[in-house]
Parts: C-alpha cells; structure tokens; sequence
C-alpha cells in the first residue's frame, strides 16, 4: 500500500482542482440521491393512505433527525393536498422525483469527468515520468536488464496500472463517501435495524479478504512471464534472418509456445480469484439483505416498534443502495492488488538510483582549447578490472588510435569520456577539468559519435542527419550529407531527403547507413570525435567510400578511433595498444612496426604489407 500511496503523493497534487470537483460533486449526487429515496415514502403513504394528514408544523427533538425531516415533509404533503387534491399532489411529487434524480445523474456525470480528468492526467504524467527516467538512466543500467522486459514496464505494466489501480480510483473516492452519508441515514431512521446490518457486513469482508489473499504475488508472476514473453519477441523479430538461415523456426516456436503457455496459467491464477469475487459478493449482498428483510419485518410485525412499512422499504432502498458501494470497495481492492505487482514492476525503474550524478554547481564547457587526459584510470564493469593505470593525453586536433585484441578494453576507454560510465580511480580532464565536474549533456555536445553499428530511426533521411541538431536547414543537411559521400544515393531515393529509411535503416545497405551517420556526425560538428570501429563491418567498395567520408569528418577535429582493420589508422598521429586493460605500447606506426611488438604480432596477424 505504500507504494499506492507513494504513486498519489508523486502525481495527485498537479490535479488538486479535480480531487475536490469529484469529492464535492460525489457528495451532492449522494444527498441528491437520498432525497430522491426518500420522496418514495410521501409518495407510498398517499397512494396507500397509511399516514395522517398533519396540520401544525413539527417542532424539532434531539436525536430524531429523521422524524423530524420526515414529519416536515409529511406537514407540506398535506398543506399541498388540502389545496390541490391527492392527484395533482402525487404528480408534484412525482415531478419532483424525476427532477432530483436529473440533478444527481447531471452531479454524478460531472464528478466521473473530473475523476477521468484525474485518472489520464496521472498516467499520462506516470508514462512520461519513467521515459524520462530511462533516458536518463545509464548504459550499465540496461545491461543488467533485458530490453524486452524494460519494453514490457512501460508498456503491459503502465497499462494495467491505469486499468487496475486508476481505473478503480473512482470507485476508492466516490464510493467511501456514498456508505458514510447513506450509514447516517440508515442509523437516523432504524438503529436497530443498522446495528444488525453492521455485524452481518464484517462477515463479508472476511470472505472477501480470503479471496484476494495472494492476488499481489500472482500478478508478479503475471508481469514476469510478460516481459519474458516480450523479450522473447523482440529477440525473435531481431534475429529473423538467423532464425531462417539455420532452419530454427520449430526450435524458437516451440520456446515461444512454452512461454505463452506459462503466462497463460500466470493469467488463470489472477482472473480465477477476481471472477470469484462478484459473484461471492453478489451472493453475500443477497444473503444479508434477506437477512434485514427478516428482522425488520419482525419489528414491524410486533406493533410497538416506530418502523412502518414505507419507512422500512425506505431503509431496504437505502440499505440496498450501500451494498453496491461495498461490493466496488471490494473489487477495487482486488484491482489494486492486482495493479500494484506492475508498479512495484514499474519503480525498480523509477526509483533505480543513476551512480552518473551532477555537481551542484557544474562547469560548463565554453570551448575545447588544449587537450583530453586520462589520468591514471581503472574501470571495472563487475569485479574484475577491465582497465587498469591508464595515461594517455590527446591535444587538441590529434588523431589518436586505439587498438587491440578484443577484450582488451578499447570501447570501455573511449565510453569513458563521454561519461556514459564513471571511473572508479583516476580522472578524465578536458582542459584541466575532471568531467565529473560537468553537467553531462553540456560535456556530450561537444563530442561527435560515429559506432561500428549505425543506429538509425525509423524516419525520414532528412530527421535521421539532422537527429540532435535544433533548427538545421535542408541546405545544412544537404552540404553533410556530400561530405560524408551521400548525397548521390540519397538524391537517388523515390523522395530524396524525405524518404523514409524504414526500422532501423533496413531499406539502406551497410555503408549507406553508416554515410547517413557520418553526415549525422558531421552536422553536429563537434569538436572531439570519437570513431568505434566505423568501418570494420563494410565491404572493401563501402569501406572506401565511408572512409574517405571520415577523412572528411576528421579535419581540423580532436578524433579517437577505435580500430579492429590496422590499415584504417596507419596516419594516426599516435597509436595506443592495449593489452589486458593497459596501454603495453605507444607510438606512430612506423615506430610501432619497428619495434616489433604488440602492435606488429596485431599487424602480421592481418597480413598488413
């Protein structure tokens, strides 16, 4: 419950207007409808004529309210029909039933549109507030996570919270209001009669409580298979053409069909205990309102008791009336149950703690003007060191190469920077200033990224080379994209720049995607770029191509390149092997080969002449 609570003290306050049209509202549809019961009781005694005409107006006694109330009614009752006869009488009142009951449908309809007001405004901001949450959360985060799972809290989990928990939030605030005013009325008209109703209705609640037992824990597992099952699909979809070539369909179907099954029975265990809940409420309703019908025939069937029988089928309306208030207080707390497994789901999100913090009073980066240091660095993803005593410095408009085996830590070094991870020792300084000490996005806009996997969105050409850059011209996109030797094949394109490239750039080749995200980088211009083995992944046509594109690119800039083919870097004006997590040697490349080294075992092994 806390988390349910915790949910409202984050969101509700942004919605106070609407909290108190739905509180004040609920409560005037419930007078209204009240009044409108009670208009029953005139109505019966004149048509019957069980009451006495009364000709001098009730004085009030304490502890009678109802009496009283009733007797005033009653005194204008009869004044009316002296003058207007029983007929005409019974059409007034009658009208003035059916104008009641306007007014408290019109109260009740307002009051339902302040709480969906309340109810889409709170998941609207819910859903906004865990994407910002993931977009600033960091990499490691997601690493420890599986995507399909992550897709499924924000997706299957947010939409049961809005169905389960929001979805019963009208029945949480309007129903609580509903059984106090009607138990007021109940009590004020037979106290005897609502203390028997009082002690049948715990007996109900008992029941109902055995039936939601472990509906949280069920709904868990409901949400666990479900990200399971999504992971699944998004890892099947991605990896089609694998599936295919390797004739696995039967193998990954047959995985598939086990895990809907599972989710299948995580489902039947949740919906068995709510379907068994109205019907047991039903019946029990029913039990207890025959139970009432019993005793207060009995009082009245005793001849001492005030009760008379308009009063008591007034009572059984009302009493009527709170069971229904009831039995959606139950089920509400059923849903709740239901829905707070997926929002417990949803905070491991939401409040997973981002190690990547901000100073309070960061530096800012105006420009870069002397040079990049790793100072003494060691990273470890987990427990062991995955870099260990790094030195390196880069001036300003160097190219520097990282090379390597793989599993030597050429990416983690250059992740680094950006501060997509944070060093556990040592520092980072770009000009003299740790980057810790800068706000991130201020230190990101400064650095250009061009990865071995171009990652491109499922639009336009136009948006994908001008992604991340506010108020870019077609003539901007256009002179990047010539630089970066893609503006032939994109003018090519059944609609040029505002073709769209399909999920994740599918409709380009290998190359033509990488060039879409060269010219990307290009746009930005930044001042330090950073190259992840942009071209180990291209034939020897598109390598030449996107090569030449880099070459573009990497004037005038501060550029670190990760490189797998050696050839790609022969004109860095340094290169850094690592080994083990350390730099083992540094150097140009004529100095690397001449020593003999790391660096010429890593040249030989590709038959580099």
């Amino acid at each position: 419950m806390k988390r349910f609570i915790s949910l409202f003290l984050r969101f509700i306050p942004n919605y106070m207007r609407s909290v108190v049209g739905v509180l004040v509202f609920s409560l005037i549809s419930t007078i209204l409808s009240l009044f409108s019961f009670a208009m029953i009781v005139p109505i019966l005694e004149l048509l019957f004529g069980i009451s006495s005409p009364l000709h001098e107006a009730p004085v009030y006694e304490a502890g009678h309210v109802f009496d009283y109330l009733k007797s005033v009614m009653f005194y204008y009752v009869t004044l009316y029909v002296e003058q207007n006869g029983q007929m005409q009488t019974l059409i007034a009142l009658s009208v003035l039933f059916i104008f009641l009951t306007m007014l408290k449908v019109l109260t009740y309809y307002v009051s339902t549109l302040c709480m969906a007001f309340m109810q889409t405004g709170v998941v609207r901001d819910l859903r906004n507030s865990i994407l910002d949450k993931v977009l600033d959360l960091p990499l490691g985060f997601f690493t420890e996570e599986r995507k399909g799972d992550i897709m499924s809290r924000l997706s299957v989990d947010v939409l049961d919270v809005e169905t389960s928990i929001m979805g019963s939030l009208e029945m949480l605030v309007k129903n609580p209001i509903a059984i106090v005013v009607y138990l007021v009325v109940l009590i004020s008209v037979s106290w005897q009669l609502s203390l028997f109703a009082l002690i049948m209705l715990p007996v109900v609640g008992f029941v109902m409580g055995k039936i939601g037992k472990n509906l949280k824990r069920e709904s868990t597992e409901v949400g666990q298979e479900q990200g399971t099952l999504t992971s699944q699909l998004e890892e099947m979809l991605g990896g089609l053409r694998i599936i295919k070539a390797f004739n696995a369909e039967g193998r990954i179907g047959e995985r598939f069909h086990k895990q809907t099954e599972r989710l299948r029975n995580a489902i039947l265990g949740v919906v068995r205990r709510q379907y068994l809940a109205h019907p047991m409420s039903e019946f029990m309703g029913s039990a207890i309102i025959s139970m009432v019908v019993c005793y207060g025939g009995y009082l009245i069937l005793r001849n001492d008791s005030p009760l008379d029988a308009a009063t008591f089928i007034y009572f059984l309306l009302i009493f009527y009336s709170i069971i229904n208030p009831i039995k959606e207080l139950s089920r509400a707390s059923y849903n709740i149950r239901k829905g707070l497994a997926s929002l417990e789901r949803i905070d491991k999100i939401m409040l997973a703690e981002n190690p990547l913090t901000c100073p309070e009073n960061p530096q800012v980066i105006q420009d870069f003007t002397d040079k990049i240091e790793y100072r003494n660095v060691s990273f470890k993803y987990a427990d062991e060191w995955v870099l260990k005593n790094i030195d390196l410095t880069i001036e300003k408009g160097q190219t520097v190469a990282i090379v390597g085996a793989s599993g030597s830590g050429k990416s983690t070094l250059v992740d680094l920077l950006p501060r997509f991870w944070d060093v556990q020792e040592g520092g980072i300084y770009i000009d003299g200033i740790n980057v810790k000490d800068f706000e991130r996005h201020n230190l990101r806009s400064f650095m250009g990224n061009v990865n071995q996997e171009a990652i491109l969105f499922n639009d336009t050409v136009f948006n994908n080379i001008a992604f991340g850059v506010e108020n870019a011209t077609e003539a901007d996109v256009i002179a990047a994209a010539k630089i970066a030797n893609a503006h032939d094949f994109i003018s090519a394109m059944p609609e040029g720049y505002y073709s769209n490239i399909g999920d994740r750039g599918c409709k380009l080749s290998g190359g033509q995607r990488q060039r879409i995200s060269i010219a990307r980088a290009i746009l930005k211009n930044p001042p330090i770029l950073i190259l992840d083995e942009a071209t180990s992944a291209l034939d020897t046509e598109s390598e030449r191509l996107v090569q030449d594109a880099l070459d573009g690119l990497m004037k005038n800039r501060t550029t670190i390149v990760i490189a797998h083919r050696l050839s790609t870097v022969v004109n860095a004006d340094s290169i850094c092997v690592l080994e083990g997590g350390r730099i083992v040697e540094r150097g140009t490349h004529k100095d690397l080969i001449a020593r003999g080294g790391v660096y010429k075992k890593l040249q030989d092994a590709q038959k580099i002449s």
